[in-house]
């Protein structure tokens, strides 16, 4: 699908045609779409099926014959179809050509649908590589937001393993450790395409645009700090509650043995006396339930000393 905006009065609005400095937003494109805007805008193929790749790194490259350039910068999504709690990431790519910029992406994406929406102040298509900064701030700050999600989310987990111990809950704590790991490797690749950009080699740097691309930077930092002190602390979540969930199996099981214990007292003096010989002492029956209750209350007395039922 292709969809064509451009900055008009103030606003980022649909057109129907292209139009010089515009916004070509391609979304999960067909082979005929992406060879008529190869042919159309003069750009290679490879740069338009690069973000169609989910499993694309982020990179930047610049091709003179064609005077254009590829970004292609890794953002956060949920998994809404999963059973669990995932969050994974995906390419989106930016080309940037003397006429227009031209995004490219396999799955909608909530950062193209706030900059139409008019939640992004001050877009402007024609400030080309003002609005590649943008698009590049909105998708760290997606991560910034992700991973307070999931902060949460792992909050909310945490208390439901304070009172119900299964490993459902176990099961939720690692998708969000999943997520995280996800989130680590696609921040790192996004941290260097942003330095990358810094030398000004690949698009054209102006001065108020400089700023910009210091704050993309340090959103971009500060979602991999928070990214790795999230992950710690996941990972250690996750270790103190398994070693706790086994710790009450076991605790479970002695119990259980201190029970065995007992009814076998009872079992064992009924034993004795039900065989056919001559000779038992206390051979009646009140004397033997007196003698089987004495001896229960005994061993009950020496298992609970030794804390066998807590």
């Amino acid at each position: 699908m292709i969809k064509i905006y451009k900055t008009v009065d103030g606003k980022v609005a649909p057109i129907e045609e292209f139009e010089k400095n515009c916004w070509i937003n391609m979304t999960d494109p067909s082979a005929e779409e992406i060879e008529m805007v190869s042919t159309q805008y003069g750009i290679q193929e490879d740069y338009l099926r690069a973000a169609l790749d989910n499993e694309e790194i982020s990179r930047v490259e610049q091709d003179e014959d064609y005077n254009c350039s590829l970004i292609t910068f890794d953002v956060p999504t949920l998994i809404k179809d999963s059973a669990e709690l995932t969050y994974e990431t995906y390419p989106i790519g930016i080309i940037e050509t003397p006429v227009c910029v031209v995004t490219v992406c396999l799955h909608h994406t909530q950062i193209f649908e706030d900059i139409v929406a008019g939640k992004v102040k001050y877009v402007f298509t024609n400030l080309k590589t003002r609005f590649i900064l943008q698009i590049l701030y909105r998708a760290a700050t997606r991560f910034l937001y992700f991973l307070r999600t999931i902060n949460k989310r792992s909050a909310e987990v945490e208390m439901a393993l304070h009172i119900s111990m299964k490993n459902k809950e176990l099961f939720q704590m690692l998708e969000l450790e999943k997520s995280l790991v996800f989130f680590s490797t696609s921040l790192k690749s996004n941290q260097m395409v942003i330095e990358k950009l810094q030398r000004g080699r690949i698009i054209k740097l102006y001065e108020d645009d400089v700023e910009l691309l210091e704050d993309v930077l340090i959103e971009v930092d500060q979602a991999i700090e928070m990214c790795s002190i999230y992950s710690n602390i996941l990972s250690g979540e996750m270790d103190a509650f398994a070693s706790i969930i086994s710790n009450n199996l076991n605790i479970v099981m002695k119990v259980l043995t201190a029970i065995t214990i007992l009814m076998a007292i009872p079992t064992m003096v009924s034993s004795f006396y039900g065989m056919n010989v001559a000779g038992l002492p206390f051979a009646s029956f009140g004397p033997v339930v007196t003698l089987t209750v004495v001896l229960t209350a005994l061993v009950a007395f020496v298992l609970y000393k030794f804390h066998m039922f807590s």
